[in-house]
């Protein structure tokens, strides 16, 4: 597994719920964003849900369809974000990616991507 790695996708039914993990490796120190998004065959990559992060506390934002059904967090002590995800429809079905960003100058300037976590809703 890579420095970023997801978990909590599979098959719900609509209406249902999944919480999806991002968990960071050890080696990744100040995290300012933690975010996820998401991406089906034929499309861009979209923003979900991001975290941002300082030594003042957190803040979050949502795209703003998603707003309402889907709730972000983090816990800062074991470098993993989740995103909480309600009432879901058939349209949420994607890949999910969460990508990570560090104030460290010799990071990606992209931060880090993990591989993904696949959500299919269908009944």
């Amino acid at each position: 597994q890579g420095e970023v790695v997801e978990s909590g996708g599979g098959l719900v039914q609509p209406g249902g719920s999944l919480r999806l993990s991002c968990a960071a490796s050890e080696s990744i120190f100040n995290i300012y964003y933690m975010g996820w998004y998401r991406q089906t065959p034929g499309k861009e990559r979209e923003l979900v849900a991001a975290i941002h992060i300082s030594g003042a506390g957190q803040y979050a934002d949502y795209t703003d369809s998603l707003k309402g059904r889907f709730t972000i967090s983090a816990d800062n002590t074991k470098n993993t974000v989740y995103l909480q995800m309600n009432s879901l429809k058939p349209e949420d079905t994607a890949l999910y990616y969460c990508n990570v960003q560090v104030a460290v100058t010799t990071a990606p300037s992209e931060g880090y991507w993990g591989q993904g976590t696949q959500v299919t809703v269908s009944s």
